[in-house]
């Protein structure tokens, strides 16, 4: 009889510690999943990023925008829309990111108020694999502080990185404002790297 209490206190004990065991692994897979889908932010586009955006301002918010470029099949009178990078002096003109970076990105989208583009314009990139988007974003700033303005100085500019996409956006400060609540709404690991009054 002692040998059967022994033998079955045994086993309680090693199916508590199995158990235990078990549920230990289980809540330590379950943390790491949970980190590793927030360190990861998965964005097909520049313009799905900024369609994304765009969709969480009310109607009342809303001011009259065109996205993309020149060319008819980018070209959106209604939302965001992809910015062409193959010349280099056209997204610098336009939205001010500097043709001397344009071979750290792949793909890239605009969003601008349609009738001053000092009162808003934003531009969204995809960095290529194996560049620094932080260098990116700090190329971007120290293009736009050297930049000589017309039709008005923008009151702020903004720039932001999320995952391998930089945001670099300049405008009137309350518009900023609420394009970076929406932004962070939208992604909410979207670090800011540049938020600054333009000097005039």
């Amino acid at each position: 009889m002692k040998k059967f209490l022994s033998l079955l206190a045994a086993g309680v004990i090693t199916f508590s510690c199995a158990a235990c065991g078990s549920k230990d692994d289980s809540s330590k897979s379950d943390s790491e999943t949970t980190t590793s889908a927030e360190a990861e932010v998965q964005i097909a586009d520049p313009v799905v990023l900024l369609t994304d955006v765009w969709a969480l301002y009310a109607e009342n918010e809303k001011f009259a925008v065109a996205g993309g470029d020149f060319n008819e099949e980018n070209m959106n009178m209604e939302g965001p829309g992809r910015y062409g990078i193959a010349d280099s002096e056209a997204i610098d003109a336009a939205l001010g990111f500097p043709a001397a970076s344009i071979d750290k990105i792949d793909d890239a989208a605009s969003l601008m108020h349609m009738m001053n583009a000092n009162t808003f314009t934003a531009g969204a990139y995809r960095v290529k694999e194996g560049e620094d988007a932080a260098a990116v974003a700090a190329a971007i700033k120290d293009n736009l502080a050297a930049r000589q303005w017309m039709c008005g100085i923008p009151e702020k500019m903004l720039i932001t990185t999320t995952g391998n996409y930089v945001v670099a956006a300049f405008g009137a400060a309350d518009i900023m404002d609420n394009f970076k609540t929406k932004l962070t709404t939208a992604y909410p690991t979207t670090e800011v790297v540049v938020e600054e009054a333009i000097a005039g």
